[in-house]
């Protein structure tokens, strides 16, 4: 069953960041809806935690060239 984790993302800059972020997210096994805000510099995603774990959507995000860290809850 999907829960929410949110995310604090450093280094984005334009809604291009943010739509990459959500789109490779959503390709993730186990994510269901990712949205990312710029302006609040967040990502929350709906995630299958059995599927993904929350250290896998920390990496997606490193990879891409942004720094992000998960949000206690």
């Amino acid at each position: 069953m999907p829960t929410t984790h949110t995310f604090r993302v450093d280094g984005m800059h334009c809604a291009s960041c943010s739509m990459l972020i959500d789109e490779t997210l959503e390709d993730l096994p186990g994510v269901a809806t990712s949205h990312t805000s710029v302006k609040n510099a967040r990502t929350t995603v709906e995630l299958d935690t059995t599927a993904t774990t929350t250290e896998q959507v920390t990496a997606a995000i490193t990879e891409l060239g942004y720094q992000a860290e998960l949000l206690a809850p």
